[in-house]
C-alpha cells in the first residue's frame, strides 16, 4: 500500500509566500511523474505543475515565475513553493503520483487528501 500526505497548507494574505509537502509512503522502489494540482469551489480540478523523475518540470500558465515544483527521490518527497500569492490561487491542493513502482508492482493514479490554501486580499 502506498499513500501520499501533504502538509504546509494555510491562510495567508495576497503576495505572501507558502511551501507545501507530500511524502510518499510504502514499499516504494520508485516514482514517475509528481505533481500539484488544485480545485477551487465550484471549479474543476486544474494542474498547477508537475516534475518527472529526472527533475523536468511543466507549470500552469497561470502559476508560471511565481510557483517552482522541487522534488526528492531519495526521500518520495515533492514540493510545491509558492510566492506572490493571489487570492484566486485559493484552493484545495492535492498531490499527486501518476506511477509509483512498488515491491508489489505498479500502482497507477495516487493522490494525497489534499491541503487548503486560502489567500485573503
Amino acid at each position: 500500500q502506498v499513500q501520499l500526505v501533504e502538509s504546509g497548507g494555510g491562510l495567508v494574505q495576497a503576495g505572501g509566500s507558502l511551501r507545501l509537502s507530500c511524502v510518499a509512503s510504502g514499499r516504494i522502489l520508485s516514482i514517475n511523474v509528481m505533481g500539484w494540482y488544485r480545485q477551487a469551489p465550484g471549479k474543476e480540478r486544474e494542474l498547477v505543475a508537475t516534475i518527472t523523475r529526472d527533475g523536468s518540470t511543466n507549470y500552469a500558465d497561470s502559476v508560471k515565475g511565481r510557483f517552482t515544483i522541487s522534488r526528492d527521490n531519495a526521500r518520495n518527497t515533492v514540493w510545491l513553493q509558492m510566492n506572490s500569492l493571489k487570492p484566486e490561487d485559493t484552493a484545495v491542493y492535492s498531490c499527486n503520483a501518476n506511477a509509483i513502482l512498488s515491491t508489489t508492482g505498479w500502482v497507477i493514479g495516487t493522490w494525497g487528501q489534499g491541503t487548503q490554501v486560502t489567500v485573503s486580499s
